[in-house]
């Protein structure tokens, strides 16, 4: 049993969570974020981003704290690199030339504080590099899983109103995005410390100076202030479309058999295309933002450089200052200009990372994540189901799907449900498994309501095999237990009561043969048996099966249903909910009920039906007439 598959069965238990009620099934969630912040100025986008940093470092305090020491380190090396080589300006080279010979003490001193800064220096790096990088990859592994787990809990209507390929993004591009300031932050954090070591430094070697040199400033500010105000509407605007683009690729991709088998390759193609060319202009506009600010930001800091040294050239001269001093001041403002570089890089990144947060923000904070009981079924074998005065509408719907639905299936037998389409039997369906939860009313199983049922509970009491069959790219076994610890005879059990022995042991390797994605070497009936065997090896207490027997051979679902049925009238089997279309497959039920509008309108016997109910005969008449026309 691999642990790939403990994880999906907990995947599948999970993806049945749902609201309460109808109305918080819909879900409700915060405004998303559509790309477009270019109405928000920079200070409220600096606010968010410190808002989002805090959040970052709380989460990781312990290892930001150590990466934010090693920069400190590095930052108070580098000015005591100043210090070291205007000392050795004045002490070693400049004594040098005025007696002409080297002073040997002074240059090994030199030598030394040189190369004990510089092993300092390093150990700094390290820290900050390595342990930030840490801090980064957790942060993105931490929300993801956050992310993902979200999805989980959040209802059927949510995700109907998000595309995959968004989903996908959320998950993987924009958690990235919302982390990626940390990449640079804590070299910022330390450099902050080194750039008031350095104007300490700076003031104590020569004001005059400093205060010259420190013009620049207030115009790295004014740029700072705009470079943010340009970049994050279209910073913003990329993002969203990589989630765009992630969703055009993932919906050709799945439906790669529609495209080629009606040949829209060339029409896919240009649909990616066209998204592709959007993000390429889009990252380009953000590129050009930052090809005129960059060389800003790096050519004031090198002016106040010169005119430090064209001023400091006069002081020598007139006596007013040392050389080392000008050579030390010289120095500390290309120490100076890499922290005001460093903190542009954290504004640089924090429009991308404000707008990834923004999208992930979305996912966390959607409500209507479904509550669940703690009550436990009474009892084994077969259950009881009754519904009652139940109603469900979808999303933005002006009627009922489910209109006052009353039914009760007895313990122990096999009910099929028939009716025209869209009239409410698949629904009902995902409201046994609480894939939704009902607008009114209530569903029971054994006189408990299915909202009192705890979640692992109703996992193991009811199973629904849908008509749309999903298997792993992974062994027949796992595929049918998902996990489970069952053993090989309880699987071949399951297996030949969907008449689906014999295929599997036809296969190269039996129940370890690899099947892969989506089940692509199996044919679509084979797909459905291997479905039915997974739902019947964990031994439910309801069976709901919504048309999963559409794909297979009508002689072999004959086959498959009697035996059903053997298992439930002697007492070891479910209660069987059917879905049916077929006559003869009807024609095996205990009980039939007829579905219009959302409504039970006749019940009974199929024979009884056939007799007394015109609109029932219409239907399952239907299929085998339209067999019988088909060449």
């Amino acid at each position: 049993m691999s642990d790939s598959a403990t994880a999906r069965e907990d995947t599948l238990h999970d993806d049945g969570v749902r609201d309460d009620t109808a109305r918080d099934s819909q879900g409700s969630e915060p405004e998303e974020t559509d790309g477009s912040l270019g109405t928000a100025d920079s200070s409220h986008m600096t606010r968010r981003g410190m808002t989002l940093l805090g959040r970052g470092i709380r989460e990781q305090k312990f290892l930001f704290a150590i990466s934010a020491l090693g920069s400190v380190l590095f930052g108070a090396m580098t000015v005591a690199d100043a210090w070291v080589l205007g000392w050795a300006t004045d002490n070693v080279i400049r004594p040098s030339f005025e007696r002409g010979e080297v002073l040997q003490g002074a240059l090994w001193a030199s030598a030394g504080l040189f190369i004990g800064v510089a092993v300092l220096r390093a150990i700094g790096v390290v820290a900050r590099r390595l342990i930030g990088g840490l801090v980064y990859y957790r942060l993105v592994a931490s929300h993801r899983r956050l992310v993902t787990r979200k999805y989980l809990q959040l209802p059927m209507s949510w995700h109907h109103r998000h595309p995959t390929g968004q989903l996908l993004s959320n998950a993987n591009a924009d958690v990235e995005a919302a982390w990626a300031v940390f990449m640079p932050l804590p070299m910022a954090v330390g450099v902050i410390a080194m750039l008031a070591a350095a104007l300490v430094a700076m003031i104590a070697a020569d004001l005059v100076l400093t205060i010259v040199g420190l013009i620049v400033f207030p115009a790295l500010f004014v740029i700072n202030v705009f470079y943010q105000r340009w970049l994050s509407p279209r910073v913003a605007h990329a993002q969203a479309l990589r989630g765009d683009l992630s969703a055009v690729a993932h919906e050709s991709f799945d439906g790669a058999t529609v495209v080629k088998s009606l040949g829209r390759e060339s029409d896919e193609t240009e649909r990616f295309a066209v998204r592709t060319r959007e993000l390429r202009d889009a990252n380009i506009a953000v590129g050009r933002i930052r090809s005129v600010f960059d060389p800003l930001l790096e050519v004031l800091p090198n002016l106040g450089i010169l005119l430090v040294i064209v001023l400091g050239v006069g002081r020598v001269a007139s006596g007013a200052a040392e050389p080392g001093d000008v050579v030390q001041v010289a120095y500390l403002f290309t120490v100076v200009a890499f922290p005001v570089r460093a903190i542009g890089w954290v504004l640089g990144e924090l429009p991308r990372s404000v707008v990834g947060w923004e999208r992930v923000r979305s996912v966390l904070e959607a409500s209507g994540s479904m509550q669940y009981g703690s009550a436990d079924l009474p009892g084994d074998g077969a259950a009881r189901l009754r519904i009652e005065d139940v109603s469900f509408r979808f999303d933005d719907a002006q009627t009922d799907v489910l209109c006052d639905l009353d039914l009760t299936v007895p313990a122990g037998s096999v009910t099929a449900v028939v009716g025209s389409t869209g009239s409410g039997k698949s629904t009902i369906t995902s409201l046994l498994v609480r894939l939704m939860d009902p607008t009114r009313g209530t569903i029971w199983l054994d006189d408990v309501a299915l909202p009192e049922l705890g979640h692992s509970e109703l996992a193991e009491a009811v199973a629904v095999v849908p008509q749309s069959t999903f298997l792993f790219d992974d062994s027949v076994r796992e595929n049918v237990t998902l996990g489970r610890d069952v053993s090989d005879d309880d699987v071949w059990d399951a297996l030949r009561t969907v008449q689906a022995d014999g295929f599997v042991a036809a296969l190269s390797a039996g129940l370890d043969t690899q099947i892969g994605e989506r089940g692509t070497t199996l044919s679509g009936g084979q797909r459905q048996r291997l479905a039915l065997a997974r739902a019947l090896v964990r031994r439910p207490r309801l069976l709901v099966l919504d048309d999963a027997t559409s794909a297979v051979d009508p002689e072999v679902e004959q086959r498959i249903l009697k035996a059903l049925a053997r298992q439930t009238s002697g007492g070891s089997g479910p209660t069987v909910l059917v879905v049916a279309y077929r006559k003869a497959t009807i024609a095996l039920a205990d009980d039939v009920v007829l579905f219009e509008g959302g409504r039970v309108v006749q019940q009974g016997t199929h024979h009884e039906l056939v007799e007394r109910s015109e609109a029932y005969r219409d239907i399952v008449n239907a299929y085998d007439q339209a067999r019988e026309a088909s060449p």
